[in-house]
């Protein structure tokens, strides 16, 4: 297991913390849509507040598959073979998605199509992102090529996996009610309502990362083995996750009791701080396993030593990467800051 392996384990998992956090607010946004917008104004600001970056935000995804692919190539064949029902719906959703933002104020005739798409194309990426990476902690059947032999898209769900995509779902609407809560402009019907969806939200989230919790450690020594070496991180990610989560509940209570509104940014940021925790508990959890393999599977598990690239390549992307990312964070701080405050209504 070489160095660079393990650095770019844990690189894909940032860049998949990257998009679960940027994407997942406004994904939740597109959840809350049909539910709290009352009108059109207030369906002009869910879209605007999440317009100028939603597109920007979707590249973490599309670097983290990249990513998986150059590094670690039979994980990747695994994975995307395994879930390619699940991934094409993904892709779908998501397409559907963007056409709504081009397509809404063509033709008002089409305008309740395209907010039922949105709504849609928001809710599948939400739950099944969140069920693949149930699977992948669980354990898929896999053949001795790695080959992905179980049921498509059937064979993924279980009891474990619905928690997983349950857990994802209720983050991602959680960012989608902190980020209207700051978004949204001020002492508006809809900016409060997205404020009385955090606690509730977080809370839920609360409840399914403790039922996952009890789940995974009974998983243990059947189809999952941690490493014993990162078990202190284990925890500081775990206590990170909750120590977020409770920040953000406590400022949501004290602000709501108070009516101080500059805690909207400090709830939001809590939010952020335990979706990457969450995501970075997964990658120690896994370390340095890619894909579990089921009990009934006959390959063994996809690991760091099984499904790497050479050192040469993976130097290759290091060097990518080093040159790459600066530059996608420089283009983020320039749009969130252009497009800072929050959103103002106007009459269409």
């Amino acid at each position: 297991m070489s160095a660079l392996a393990i650095l770019w384990f844990f690189l894909i998992f940032l860049l998949i913390a990257g998009y679960f956090v940027l994407d997942g607010f406004d994904l939740g946004v597109g959840i809350l849509y049909p539910f709290l917008c009352k009108d059109d104004r207030d369906r002009q600001v869910c879209r605007r507040s999440i317009g100028p970056v939603w597109d920007g935000n979707e590249v973490w995804l599309l670097t983290a598959g990249g990513a998986l692919f150059a590094a670690f190539p039979d994980a990747y064949a695994t994975t995307f073979s395994g879930f390619y029902l699940a991934i094409m719906l993904v892709l779908f959703a998501l397409i559907v998605r963007a056409v709504c933002f081009e397509f809404y104020e063509g033709d008002k005739k089409w305008r309740p199509v395209w907010n039922a798409c949105f709504f849609l194309g928001s809710l599948l990426p939400a739950i099944l992102f969140g069920v693949a990476v149930g699977n992948v902690i669980a354990g898929i059947p896999m053949d001795a090529d790695g080959n992905y032999t179980g049921i498509p898209l059937l064979g993924l769900i279980t009891p474990f996996t619905l928690l997983t995509g349950l857990l994802g779902l209720a983050m991602f609407v959680s960012a989608g009610a902190c980020w209207l809560a700051l978004k949204a402009p001020l002492g508006s019907e809809l900016q409060q309502q997205a404020a009385k969806l955090r606690l509730p939200s977080q809370l839920i989230s609360f409840v399914l990362f403790a039922a996952l919790t009890i789940l995974l450690f009974a998983m243990m020594g059947n189809t999952m083995e941690m490493a014993p070496e990162l078990e202190i991180p284990r925890f500081l990610c775990a206590a990170l996750f909750v120590v977020g989560l409770a920040f953000a509940m406590i400022l949501d209570y004290n602000g709501r009791k108070t009516g101080e509104s500059r805690s909207y940014l400090w709830v939001f940021l809590g939010q952020c701080v335990a979706a990457v925790a969450l995501v970075f508990l997964v990658a120690c959890s896994m370390f340095p396993v890619l894909v579990m393999a089921s009990p009934d599977s006959v390959g063994a598990p996809l690991t760091l030593m099984s499904a790497g690239a050479t050192d040469a390549s993976l130097g290759y992307m290091t060097v990518i990467l080093c040159i790459g990312l600066p530059l996608v964070l420089v283009y983020h701080v320039l749009i969130y800051r252009t497009f800072r405050g929050r959103v103002a209504i106007e009459a269409e």
